[in-house]
C-alpha cells in the first residue's frame, strides 16, 4: 500500500496535471541538495524514495575498479576488495551504494532548501507539460479573452486552464471582482480561431475578404447577432483584439438581402429595355409592359405558352415577337463579334414552321411606310387575301378574329 508521502504527491501531480514521477524524482533531488550541504561531500549522492514505507534513502555511489592504481578519485571510485567488505556480491564495472544517514539530522535549513528544489522542479515540469497562452484581449474590470494552446496532444488546454468544476478560474474571477474570462483553444487558421474566438456565440461561416489587410466576415442566424457583437460591441471587439483581424458581423438576413441587393444591381446593369427592338412596334411593347416584361432579356426567356397568357398576344403576334427578338441579338452578336447567351430567342412549337435557332435568318417585318411605297408602287393588284406583316396589323386580325 502507497504511503501518506506518496499519496500526497499523486494528489499533487493530479492537481498540477504531471506526471507522479516528476513530482517523486524532484523530492529526491531535493534530498540529495541537502544531503550534500549537510555532509559538505563531494561524493556521487543518490536519493531513493521508497513508495510502500515513504522513506526517502541517501547514499554514496561509487564505481567498482580491480585495483587501488586504478583510483582516480576516492570519493568516486573503490577498489573491489573494499568493496565486498560491504557487499560479498559486488563485481569490477558496478556500483557500489553506500547509505547517508539522513533522519534527524538534515535540520531546518536543509529541509528549506529541500522545499525550494520541489517547487522549481514542479515549475520546470509545468513548463514543459499543462498549457501555452498565445493571446490575451482584456478590457479591464469588464471582460478578458484569452487563447491557449497545449504542447501535448493528450492535453486539454482550455480544461486544464478552468479546472474542475471551474475552479481554477473562479478563484481569478473572484481576485478580479468578478471581471468575466472566456477562455478558448487557439489556432494557427484564421477562420477557426475566430469562430472560437466569438463565444459564447454560435458562429454560421467565416469568409476571408481580404488575406492581406486581414479582414474577416462573420455570419450569424439572426438570433445570434447580439450575442455575436456584445454588449457595446464588446465581444466582438475583444475578438478582433486577440485575432489581430478586422471583423465584421452580419445576420443570416442581412447577409440575404446584400447578396439580393448585389444580384439586383448586376441584372439592371445588363437589362436591355424593350424600346431597343424597334420591330416590335409601340403597341406590343405597351401590352408586354403592362404584363410585366420590361427588357429584352426577360422577352427572350419566356415561352410560347406564357406570352400567349397574355391579353391580346396569340400564336401569329408569338411568331412575329421570335422574329424580332432573334434578329436583334443576331444583330448585336455580328455587330460585337461575340456570341451572346440566349440568343435562341422564344422558343416555339414545331408545327409553327418558325426557326429558332438563329440558323436561317428571318426578313425583318416591313415598316408601314415601305408597305404604303409598295401600294403605291402597284394599285392595279389584286388584293392578295394576306393581312398585313406590321406586330399592329397582327394585333389587329387577331382582336378581329
Amino acid at each position: 500500500m502507497a504511503s501518506e508521502l506518496y499519496n500526497t504527491i499523486d494528489a499533487l501531480s493530479r492537481e498540477k496535471g504531471i506526471d507522479p514521477q516528476v513530482v517523486v524524482s524532484a523530492v529526491e533531488d531535493a534530498i540529495v541538495v541537502a544531503t550534500r550541504k549537510y555532509y559538505k561531500s563531494q561524493e556521487n549522492l543518490r536519493a531513493q524514495l521508497d513508495k510502500d514505507s515513504g522513506k526517502i534513502r541517501a547514499f554514496a555511489v561509487k564505481t567498482i575498479v580491480e585495483a587501488a592504481e586504478q583510483v582516480e578519485d576516492p570519493n568516486l571510485q573503490v577498489t573491489l576488495n573494499d568493496a565486498r567488505k560491504s557487499d560479498p556480491h559486488a563485481e569490477i564495472g558496478g556500483e557500489l551504494q553506500i547509505p547517508k544517514v539522513t533522519e534527524g539530522i538534515l535540520g531546518r535549513i536543509a529541509a528549506q532548501l529541500a522545499k525550494q528544489v520541489i517547487f522549481q522542479k514542479v515549475r520546470e515540469a509545468e513548463r514543459d507539460t499543462t498549457v501555452v497562452i498565445r493571446a490575451i484581449a482584456r478590457e479591464a474590470g469588464e471582460r478578458t479573452k484569452i487563447a491557449v494552446m497545449s504542447k501535448d496532444k493528450e492535453v486539454d488546454a482550455v480544461g486544464a486552464c478552468v479546472g474542475m468544476k471551474g475552479m481554477r478560474v473562479q478563484s481569478i474571477i473572484r481576485e478580479l471582482r468578478g471581471e468575466k474570462i472566456d477562455i478558448i483553444e487557439y489556432h494557427e487558421d484564421a477562420v477557426t480561431f475566430a469562430e472560437k474566438a466569438l463565444q459564447p456565440a454560435k458562429v454560421s461561416r467565416v469568409s476571408i475578404l481580404d488575406s492581406t489587410d486581414k479582414h474577416l466576415e462573420v455570419v450569424v442566424e439572426d438570433s445570434q447577432l447580439s450575442l455575436a457583437i456584445g454588449k457595446k460591441g464588446q465581444n466582438v471587439r475583444l475578438a478582433a483584439k486577440l485575432l489581430g483581424w478586422k471583423i465584421d458581423i452580419k445576420s443570416e438576413e442581412e447577409k440575404r438581402q446584400e447578396v439580393e441587393a448585389q444580384m439586383a444591381e448586376l441584372t439592371s446593369a445588363i437589362a436591355t429595355p424593350l424600346e431597343s427592338v424597334e420591330a416590335l412596334g409601340e403597341g406590343l411593347v405597351e401590352k408586354l409592359k403592362a404584363a410585366g416584361i420590361s427588357t429584352v432579356e426577360a422577352l427572350a426567356d419566356m415561352t410560347p405558352e406564357q406570352l400567349e397568357a397574355i391579353e391580346g398576344i396569340g400564336p401569329k403576334t408569338v411568331e412575329k415577337i421570335s422574329v424580332a427578338v432573334n434578329n436583334y441579338f443576331a444583330t448585336l452578336e455580328g455587330a460585337e463579334g461575340v456570341a451572346l447567351e440566349g440568343g435562341e430567342g422564344v422558343a416555339l412549337p414545331e408545327n409553327e414552321g418558325i426557326a429558332t435557332e438563329g440558323a436561317v435568318e428571318a426578313e425583318p417585318a416591313p415598316t408601314e411606310t415601305e408597305e404604303v411605297e409598295a401600294e403605291a408602287a402597284a394599285p392595279d393588284s389584286e388584293p392578295s387575301g394576306e393581312t398585313e406583316s406590321t406586330p399592329e396589323a397582327v394585333e389587329a386580325e387577331e382582336q378581329k378574329e
